[in-house]
């Protein structure tokens, strides 16, 4: 006796319908390499984060603070091949600065001598420091295009604005700048990157609105609160550099995980806090003192009253979004 088995056509479209979309979700849009993931004490290990869109090669740098050393690490953990050097000069196109504290530009400036030109991408505030005291003669050979004569026009500057994305020149990224915080009124840099329809937010050393008596984060949020309840934001990269032992008037702009969780609150309220549930949020810049890193983790996990997915980036690892 044969079994004959018949299919409604109009199911198996819907079947194939569902298959292909869900295929599409599993999509990831970016590649992320962490050169570095820490804010301070291991100089091998600072903050940096080369990203691409995904099955590309052509990276952006978002922050410097190391590369070599970062690079190297992923090609040992078999993420990269080739030589170090080889591989920054070919395949990293630019670098977002967020700002021009030392853990997050050595790399940059370290490296000059045998990088490739590309370009420097950073909000006047930030590119200022690096023309007047880091990229000059007085400190360093000016490998740059602007600032103390001669230049040896290595690196073009391009001065961003808030709130207007820009092109990332040779590769197929844009940004969106937004200024933050980092003990009022120095500032930093939140870099909304996009590929093609999504988005990755990373966020430079920031301090919390009520700690900065600031409202830049507030205004961050309000305006990417759409992507996240639109599922087009894919993750957040945002620093954690103390635990919540360190008193409020020595965090010298910057986030513990109490002052995240009241800042993610302050998230949901543009995106609603269902938007929230699972969503990524990479931590990074913990500065390493004792126990300080496990602690953090730990009051992370505690005070995740959001149900936000909480990860924590391992030095040259890639990570996919």
């Amino acid at each position: 006796m044969r079994l004959h088995v018949t299919f409604d056509p109009m199911r198996r479209i819907l079947f194939l319908l569902l298959v292909i979309a869900s295929a599409c979700r599993a999509q990831s849009s970016f590649t992320v390499i962490p050169l570095g993931i820490k804010g301070g004490t291991d100089e091998s290990n600072l903050s940096s984060y080369a990203v691409a869109a995904a099955g590309s090669d052509q990276y952006v740098c978002l922050d410097a603070g190391t590369l070599h050393a970062g690079i190297q690490k992923a090609i040992v953990k078999k993420t990269l091949r080739g030589d170090a050097t080889a591989w920054l000069r070919k395949n990293v196109k630019g670098y977002l600065i967020s700002h021009p504290h030392f853990d997050h530009v050595a790399g940059l400036i370290i490296n000059a001598p045998e990088d490739s030109s590309k370009y420097i991408y950073g909000l006047e505030s930030c590119l200022s420091v690096l023309k007047d005291k880091h990229f000059s003669w007085r400190s360093w050979a000016n490998f740059a295009n602007e600032g103390e004569k001669p230049t040896l026009n290595k690196y073009t500057y391009q001065t961003l604005t808030p709130a207007v994305e820009v092109r990332l020149t040779n590769t197929s990224l844009y940004a969106t700048p937004f200024v933050l915080s980092h003990v009022s009124p120095n500032e930093s840099t939140a870099f909304l990157v996009r590929n093609g329809e999504n988005y990755l937010l990373y966020l430079g050393d920031t301090g919390a609105d009520r700690i900065e008596k600031s409202d830049k984060l507030n205004q961050l949020w309000k305006a990417i609160g759409s992507l996240i309840r639109d599922k087009k934001l894919t993750a957040i990269f945002i620093e954690v550099s103390f635990s919540n032992e360190q008193a409020e008037t020595s965090l010298f702009g910057h986030l513990t995980p109490t002052l995240l969780a009241e800042e993610l609150t302050s998230l949901s309220l543009y995106c609603g806090k269902d938007s929230l549930k699972n969503f990524t949020i990479v931590i990074t810049h913990m500065k390493p003192l004792g126990d300080r890193e496990q602690k953090i983790k730990n009051q992370l996990n505690k005070s995740n009253a959001l149900g936000v997915k909480f990860v924590f980036p391992e030095q040259g690892k890639a990570m996919k979004f």
